[in-house]
């Protein structure tokens, strides 16, 4: 049984932890608006980044067993 182990998913999951990672850094210790938007832009994209990796082939099969 696989879980989710793909180079899609994990595309999606390292961009997701960057832009949380680059947004929550952004608040220290003076907000930089700038930087926290573009980490927040990054993580609503890594789900976008892994949907379209996963549909030209790079996810997993969803066939039943």
């Amino acid at each position: 049984m696989s879980h989710g182990s793909s180079p899609a998913a994990w595309t999606g999951v390292l961009v997701c932890l960057g832009g949380i990672t680059l947004a929550g850094v952004a608040l220290i210790p003076n907000p930089n608006w700038v930087l926290f938007t573009i980490g927040c832009v990054m993580t609503v994209a890594a789900g976008i980044i892994g949907r379209v990796m996963a549909a030209a082939g790079m996810g997993i099969d969803r066939s039943p067993h």
